[in-house]
């Protein structure tokens, strides 16, 4: 096992020193540190307890260079302003230290697909044991290069194309059908639509969630009633403009993400409408903020905390070649109702 010095010229730390801190052997240190090898997890929370109190580091590029563990795993973004991906990201590192395990993170504002072979991302993947691709941007190109690829990969959030990859998620679909029967319930039968981007198809899912409630009620899908946005506030506020503009607008918009529903509800009121006696608006997702607004926002809450553990377990099964569990995992998403709807107008109600 490579040694690190401490800064200073002061004297270094050695593996022999975390395991006669451990009470264990210098070859159980290198087993627990790189991940290789059978140590119980008594022993192993043992010996990273003792590497942390004495400040012991492995050299990463020496581990490289031998090709040992790094226990550095790959979070691969789009978008690090996004509430749901600082969310799910934060719960990624904090699964990842229980399993002594660390992270870099890479923040790509385009298509993963188009640099799919450059330096940074090789250099993310020859550093790190596995990958997670937190709400990714994909082209079917690159599904197929990761695909091929030994390199143990999880993605979080996808569903814009099958994929072998294995997959953690909510259940778009079902939250997409609840936020619409919620609306429907509430006597509303015009029902908008504002849809977001297209990358990981999340948005799609809800949508024909939402299609399929509106079916299933014996209402014909109105495209007029469907506009589209790019999950960022200012898109849900113009397209819901477009939407409370219409000769005949709807009495409750579904967004498919809360940003835009925020945007929509300023839109409402900056139109002179009252949210939610004029019109309904759901957002999707229950981030931090849907729950201060006025009116506070119903919405759909995605269990992140709960995706992100799921994640984290999955790729550490493979990074270990362990069977995974399951080729898709998704988690039911739960209604929150708060005061951003109430019952469709008279003029609407069924």
């Amino acid at each position: 096992m490579p040694e690190t010095k401490s800064s200073g010229g002061t004297a270094h730390v050695t593996s022999h020193d975390v395991a006669r801190k451990a009470g264990v052997s210098v070859m159980t240190v290198s087993r627990a540190m790189s991940g290789e090898g059978y140590v119980a997890e008594k022993t192993r929370a043992k010996v990273l307890a003792a590497a942390r109190e004495l400040g012991y580091t492995p050299n990463l590029s020496a581990r490289m260079m031998k090709g040992s563990r790094t226990n550095v795993i790959g979070v691969l973004v789009n978008d690090l302003l996004s509430t749901v991906i600082n969310e799910i990201v934060g719960a990624v590192s904090v699964n990842l230290r229980k399993c002594g395990m660390d992270l870099i993170i890479y923040n790509s504002i385009e298509d993963l697909g188009a640099s799919a072979r450059s330096g940074v991302q090789q250099m993310i993947r020859n550093h790190c044991d596995g990958l997670l691709f937190v709400l990714p941007r994909l082209s079917e190109g690159y599904i197929e290069f990761l695909e091929a690829s030994s390199q143990p990969t999880v993605l979080v959030n996808y569903c814009r194309t099958d994929t072998t990859l294995p997959v953690v998620g909510g259940a778009n679909y079902a939250g997409g059908v609840a936020a619409a029967e919620h609306l429907l319930g509430l006597g509303h039968r015009r029902i908008g639509f504002i849809a977001g981007s297209q990358h990981t198809g999340q948005s799609q899912e809800r949508e024909r969630g939402y299609k399929a409630a509106l079916r299933k009620a014996g209402i014909r899908s109105d495209r007029t009633l469907v506009a589209h946005g790019d999950f960022g506030q200012r898109s849900g506020f113009e397209a819901a403009e477009k939407l409370l503009r219409l000769p005949d607008p709807p009495t409750a918009i579904f967004a498919a993400n809360d940003d835009m529903a925020i945007g929509a509800i300023n839109a409402a009121h900056s139109l002179g409408l009252s949210v939610p006696h004029d019109v309904s608006i759901v957002g999707f997702d229950d981030i931090p903020s849907a729950s201060l607004l006025h009116p506070r926002l119903t919405t759909l809450r995605q269990p992140l905390a709960d995706i992100s553990e799921a994640a984290v377990a999955e790729l550490i099964r493979r990074i270990n070649n362990a069977e995974g569990q399951q080729h898709r995992i998704d988690f039911p998403c739960e209604l929150v109702v708060r005061e951003s709807t109430a019952a469709a107008p008279l003029r609407n109600a069924a």
